[in-house]
């Protein structure tokens, strides 16, 4: 094989963060799914499936298409109404290439076993960490990412936004359920980092419609936006960071020695004194007093790894890119931000924050190498499209709808409890990610004034790996064996 030399760089897009300007759009041409015939050995037993590629028309009121979504299914053959799940992943801006090729589909992107990059080429492999075997799988591109495309600029901002992602994906699954004649079965849907955001508010969306769930699956979630946001006079995050900063300084063995034996028990401390000593520090302001600081700034290093000086300098406040370079600064290494367990390098040690995240770094060329191989050479889909992994094919995100307040989708999934009493939900929340923490994620279910029987249908499950968990293989394989369980309980 001859090698190939190209330049790849990672693009940053972060919950709403995108290019500027025009996007690519494109022509919407009806044509017939590419079919492929495979199959795989799971647990012993050959399982038979059909694939299918192709595009579903998103149309206006007037019945002119305004975008074509990207999709891809797996059937299993002779077996009926089995259960359904729709995958996406996030961004807002990333291809659904993560959740495809990384943890929920037939087929894997080789990784190393941490997750980590391997050296090129890239190669696919059976998947044993399939949901294939639970339930039929859609994987879908929102407007543009993957190959998915609108017809016009105009179109595009009007599905690249808070409301028209959630109605253009909504309008998606609605024709791929009459298409296919599966209104009969089990429907489930998936969601990763931003994909929880549409998740929900999908949730909301289909239940109002008459579109019952039996279950929703959020992977690295994040419905409000509040948890997440390091913006003046909003000290929230800086609470519910915290334990996945103590998380990973304990991973890097960092954190203070009484703590370092125990995990779990660290971050039992940790969560007490979030959202207790330190919020009431936080929440005081200016008023703290210079020995209040001091003793709070102690057990910060303590659970954190970082200096007193750095945190009393920060007024107790970490912000997550100060942590990920300030961590292993005097190595001169910067900890990833996607999953904490990776590392790299870059080339301004004395700078606040990294010039990159090193995990972000390590997953793109793979995914998007393999996801362009295997769409063409596997799946039979054939296309001079640019495959947007992350970023590039949208415009900046429309959050209008949230305007002067922080996008959330709480509301609205509790909407859906209220309206549909049998729908559960599972959530997966990596020990290691700091786009969107577990202890945020905590924070929101408790707050969304839940019914007792409606929690009792919330499961939440942790995973010692960071935001995309399945890249590392144990984790993949945990991820699997829960989601199995979910959805045997979630279809009765």
């Amino acid at each position: 094989m001859r090698a190939l030399l190209i330049f790849a760089g990672v693009v940053g897009v972060v919950f709403g963060q995108a290019p500027t300007g025009s996007v690519p759009v494109q022509a919407y041409k009806e044509e017939a799914p590419v079919v492929t015939q495979h199959s795989i050995q799971l647990n012993g037993k050959t399982l038979k499936y059909v694939a299918r590629a192709g595009m579903l028309p998103i149309r206006n009121n007037g019945g002119e298409v305004e975008a074509g979504l990207f999709y891809v299914d797996y059937v299993v053959e002779g077996e009926k109404n089995r259960p359904l799940c729709i995958a996406f992943n996030g961004g807002p801006g990333a291809g659904t290439l993560w959740l495809h090729l990384g943890a929920i589909g037939p087929r894997r992107i080789k990784m190393k076993d941490d997750g980590a990059m391997p050296p090129a080429p890239y190669q696919l492999e059976d998947n044993q960490g399939t949901w294939l075997d639970v339930c039929d799988l859609v994987f879908v591109d929102p407007v543009g990412t993957g190959f998915s495309r609108a017809t016009k600029t105009e179109t595009a901002r009007k599905y690249n936004g808070f409301t028209g992602d959630i109605e253009s994906v909504g309008e998606f699954i609605r024709l791929y359920l009459a298409r296919n004649q599966r209104f009969s079965s089990p429907l489930f849907i998936a969601g990763e980092s931003y994909g929880t955001t549409r998740a929900a508010g999908l949730a909301g969306a289909l239940t109002a419609k008459g579109y019952a769930l039996n279950g929703v699956i959020l992977i690295s979630s994040i419905l409000n936006f509040q948890t997440a946001r390091f913006t003046k006079g909003n000290d929230l995050p800086y609470a519910l960071f915290l334990p996945t900063y103590a998380a990973t300084a304990w991973y890097h063995k960092k954190v203070d020695a009484a703590y370092q034996k125990d995990l779990p028990g660290m971050l039992k401390a940790v969560r007490t004194f979030a959202e207790g000593e330190y919020t009431v520090a936080l929440m005081k302001g200016d008023r703290l007093a210079a020995a209040e600081k001091d003793a709070i700034a102690t057990k910060l290093m303590k659970f954190t790894g970082l200096s007193k000086e750095f945190l009393l300098r920060n007024d107790l406040r970490i912000e997550i890119q100060r942590f990920t370079k300030e961590l292993r600064r005097s190595e001169g290494i910067v900890v990833g931000r996607l999953d904490s367990r990776l590392t790299g390098t870059d080339g301004d040690n004395g700078a606040a924050s990294p010039e990159f995240d090193p995990s972000a770094a390590a997953i793109l060329p793979p995914y998007t190498h393999a996801m362009n191989q295997y769409a063409r050479e596997e799946l039979k889909y054939q296309t001079d499209a640019v495959y947007f992994a992350l970023g590039g094919g949208i415009l900046p995100w429309d959050y209008s709808n949230a305007q002067n307040q922080f996008a959330d989708t709480s509301d609205s999934l509790r909407a859906a409890f209220d309206r549909n009493p049998y729908m559960k939900v599972m959530v997966a929340n990596g020990y290691y990610d700091l786009a969107t923490p577990f202890f945020a994620t905590e924070y929101t279910f408790s707050h969304m004034k839940l019914k007792p029987e409606q929690s009792r249908n919330v499961t939440m499950k942790e995973y010692e790996s960071g935001h995309m968990m399945y890249i590392h293989v144990p984790s993949l394989v945990k991820l699997k064996e829960d989601v199995g369980e979910f959805v045997r309980g979630a279809k009765q």
